[in-house]
This record gives structure tokens, C-alpha cells and sequence, in this order.
């Protein structure tokens, strides 16, 4: 697999976003795109393709479970990585995130000074 460049945060709260954003390009080495709600993300996705997506699991209208169905439906993000983002870490409910097609989970609330560590780690499974 290719070297991380390009990450997508998606989350419904802007302080959130703007955390993780910083968070993520404090190396100043990835990409790092957000979006404020599932439409958006997939907009987003499809213009600048990121090579992972960090997906909150609860926002309004279209939630992280539905936005990753239409990732997975549509054949140029079908392949995209989707992390989910979220509080909900019993085992049931990350079973049912892998089951979905989620990559991995990360745990809410994150460490800001930790994330981009994380999401190293995440992708480095990947490509085992």
C-alpha cells in the first residue's frame, strides 16, 4: 500500500473538525480535507479522493453507517478506507461497524495529540 497523503475527517460538530484537522496535519505531511455531514463527505470524496476517511458515527440525516453504504455503493469510493470516529466501543456495536465495511475504529474522545499516531497505526494494518 501506498504511503497516507490524504485524509477526509468527517464530523457534524465544527470544534471537532477543526481539532482533528489540526491534529492531523500538525506534521504537516497529509492532506487533510473535512466535512461537515455525510452528503458533504461524499462530495468531498469524489473531488479530491482522499486515501482514508474518518467517519463519525452519529450525525443528522445521514448518519456514519448510511454514509458509508454510499461510499460502498458507488464504484470510484467503493475502495476508500472508512474509519469510524465514536463513543459507541462496546464490542456489539464494533462488530457491527466492521460488519458494515468500517476499517477500523478509533474512540471518541480522541487524544488531539494522539490521532495522527493513530490513524498511522490504522493504516499500517491495512497494508498487513
Amino acid at each position: 500500500m501506498k504511503a497516507l497523503s490524504s485524509v477526509l475527517y468527517v464530523d457534524d460538530e465544527p470544534d471537532i473538525r477543526e481539532i482533528a484537522a489540526l491534529a492531523l496535519g500538525l506534521d504537516g505531511t497529509l492532506d487533510v480535507s473535512t466535512a461537515g455531514c455525510g452528503v458533504e463527505a461524499l462530495a468531498v470524496a469524489r473531488e479530491r479522493a482522499p486515501d482514508l476517511v474518518l467517519l463519525d458515527v452519529m450525525m443528522p440525516d445521514l448518519d456514519g453507517p448510511a454514509t458509508l453504504a454510499r461510499f460502498r455503493a458507488e464504484p470510484a469510493l467503493a475502495a476508500i478506507p472508512v474509519v469510524f470516529v465514536t463513543a459507541k466501543t462496546l464490542p456489539s456495536e464494533l462488530a457491527r461497524f466492521r460488519a458494515l465495511g468500517a476499517a477500523d475504529v478509533i474512540s471518541k474522545p480522541f487524544d488531539p495529540m494522539r490521532l495522527l499516531e493513530q490513524v498511522r497505526l490504522v493504516w499500517e494494518r491495512l497494508d498487513g
